[in-house]
Parts: structure tokens; C-alpha cells; sequence
């Protein structure tokens, strides 16, 4: 049985941005990041296997739930032999995301509740800032405004 030629398995990166729908930037991005890897050519021109567009598709997906790039590369490395994800892969760690989503999607709300509360005040005072200070647990702590260091005045003694 003839063998099909390695190039005809392998993308460059503008086709592999066609593909995805990720931008070059982001790709080139992706791969120094450790999320995607490619090989050089003799030319010193990128070739990424095809499995680099469904770990393009799980990274997009990831990162639109709000996944941190740290996250997903550490999730990437845990698959044996740094296989491509499947649909099971993204079934258990998108469980496991699962908690660290519930909690940003309660600051979200915290965030969205008290807001109005916060333009304009001018307080910064993490002393009472449900925002800056939620369940007062600097208040416990410290008193005043920490956002903001108090400078030192200078005196004729300076």
C-alpha cells in the first residue's frame, strides 16, 4: 500500500488559521505558549500536524467559558502521550472547571448587584467595599483606604 506523503497531513499556519478560524497572531500565540507545537521545515517555515486543529477548537472553546491559557495548557499536558482531546476529555475537565466557573459567574453577579453602589463614591475604602472587600475580611484586619497608600507630606525638616 503507497504511503501518503507527511505534507499532505501537515497545515502551515495560514491554513491552519483558514481552518480554525484562529488568527496567525494567535496561533504563534497559542504555540509559545506550550498549547499547540509544529515542526520546522528546511525553509524554517511552520507545519502543524492536523490534530493541531481540534486542540485549536478545545483551546477557543475553553478559553470562551472563561478558562485561563495556564488552565488549559496544564489540562493539554495531562492527556497521555500529548494526544489530541476528545469528547471525553472535554467532558471531565470541563467538570472539573466547573466549580472555578460557579464562582466567577457569583463574583459576576456580586459585581453586577452592587455596582451602581460603587460609581462615583470615591471611597476606595476596602474597609465597607463589598466590591474590593467582600464579607469585610480586611475590615477584620486593617481600617481605612489600602487601595490608595497614604503618601508622606514633606515638612521644612526634609
Amino acid at each position: 500500500m503507497p504511503q501518503i506523503p507527511q505534507t499532505l497531513h501537515e497545515l502551515s499556519v495560514g491554513q491552519l488559521s483558514a481552518r480554525s478560524g484562529a488568527a496567525v497572531s494567535a496561533l504563534h500565540f497559542y504555540e509559545s505558549k506550550g498549547l499547540i507545537s509544529s515542526r520546522r521545515t528546511s525553509g524554517n517555515q511552520r507545519r502543524y500536524s492536523r490534530d493541531a486543529l481540534r486542540r485549536v477548537a478545545f483551546v477557543r472553546a475553553a478559553q470562551r467559558v472563561g478558562i485561563p491559557l495556564a488552565t488549559i495548557r496544564d489540562a493539554l499536558a495531562e492527556l497521555p502521550e500529548g494526544r489530541t482531546p476528545n469528547r471525553d476529555d472535554w467532558a471531565r475537565l470541563s467538570q472539573t472547571w466547573r466549580k472555578e466557573l460557579d464562582e466567577r459567574i457569583e463574583q459576576l453577579h456580586r459585581l453586577r448587584d452592587h455596582l451602581t453602589d460603587c460609581i462615583g463614591c470615591g471611597c476606595l475604602s476596602l474597609e465597607t467595599c463589598v466590591l474590593s472587600n467582600p464579607d469585610d475580611i480586611s475590615g477584620e484586619r486593617i481600617t481605612g483606604s489600602r487601595l490608595m497608600p497614604e503618601r508622606r507630606r514633606r515638612t521644612d525638616t526634609d
